[in-house]
């Protein structure tokens, strides 16, 4: 039918179709506008500072490449309490972060609490064993490497006696110096690891001060898993000019004269990865471990000091860390 002057309401009718048909195709319009503009963001809650060196660092380091890679918006804070850590997953949470990272094994627990209040936030902790379905570990695992560390010190070690300062005393921790000495203990059974957590991250002058009470008790290695602390491992070695390991990030050149090798995690490969899925909808909440078979932990020799290794020495390092890779050697850790 035709619309004419007899038929005005079938022509306001066929006009009000077209008109609302126009506003809903404006609308879809503007929503997919205002979804492709709402920015992918991703925060950082880091137990220590960004400047350690060390395992802060390497976190900041991913998150920077999750904003170059992914275009996210960044932004990161540090908290050392558990009230801080649940306070800062709540506030990006509440403004609307897409993805949380809390660095470290101490922050699952805040992350398991806040998780159901905001179940369009994922929140991952580099270590643990906590899994909801928005909630996920990653749990890197360093004491591969850490494992060749205890190798190479007893290869080379003349007193047959090593020291080992820790932060806190977490699994993740104690999962890295266990695999130190037993790695030790492979080469010769009867070497010493003497050990010491100091209790914190930062305290550069408490791990000094233990580092040179374990040099005074014959260790002529140090191995350090203590974040910004472990400055105060290399600042006791090169007092005593003895040899010292890195842990984390490659620290071969913060102490070049003494670090000998350094464990390493690729962190800013595995921060990217996780979060390319928060953002493209894939994501599922499991544990993700990541070791010298992912190309994420490795033993990096430190260039300068690669002259002190034997070749028979090198030979072994490259044997066991071979057998690491096809699960022929199980290195140890502590079960969390």
């Amino acid at each position: 039918m035709v619309a004419t002057a007899k038929t005005p309401w079938l022509y306001a009718l066929a006009m009000r179709k077209i008109a609302l048909g126009a506003l809903a195709v404006a609308l879809v319009s503007l929503a997919a506008q205002a979804s492709e503009k709402k920015p992918f963001k991703v925060a950082l809650l880091s137990p220590g500072p960004v400047s350690d060196a060390g395992w802060n660092a390497l976190a900041y380091e991913g998150l920077l490449a999750i904003r170059d890679r992914l275009g996210a918006e960044v932004a990161q804070i540090q908290t050392k309490t558990p009230a801080e850590f649940e306070e800062g997953f709540r506030d990006f949470a509440r403004r609307g972060y897409d993805l949380i990272f809390g660095h470290g094994f101490e922050f699952q627990e805040a992350a398991a609490a806040v998780a159901p209040d905001f179940p369009h936030t994922v929140f991952i902790t580099t270590s643990g064993n906590t899994v909801r379905k928005n909630v996920a570990p990653i749990r890197f695992l360093l004491e591969e490497a850490t494992y060749l560390e205890g190798v190479l010190a007893a290869l080379l070690s003349k007193t047959g006696k090593a020291g080992a300062v820790g932060g806190m005393e977490i699994p993740s921790v104690k999962s890295t110096i266990v695999a130190f000495e037993a790695g030790a203990k492979s080469v010769r059974p009867d070497f010493q690891v003497i050990t010491v957590y100091i209790g914190n991250w930062e305290d550069v002058g408490s791990a000094k001060a233990a580092s040179l009470a374990l040099i005074q008790q014959g260790a002529d290695f140090l191995f350090h898993n203590a974040d910004a602390a472990g400055l105060g491992v290399f600042q006791a070695a090169q007092e005593k000019q003895v040899r010292a390991f890195g842990a984390n990030k490659n620290q071969n050149d913060v102490a070049p004269e003494v670090v000998l090798a350094s464990a390493t995690i690729d962190i800013p490969q595995a921060f990217v990865q996780v979060a390319r899925e928060v953002k493209e909808g894939r994501f599922v909440g499991r544990i993700e471990r990541k070791g010298m078979k992912d190309g994420v932990v490795d033993l990096v020799l430190n260039p300068r000091l690669e002259h002190l290794i034997t070749t028979d020495a090198k030979q072994r390092l490259d044997e066991i860390r071979a057998a690491i890779v096809a699960g022929t050697i199980q290195v140890p850790s502590v079960e969390f």
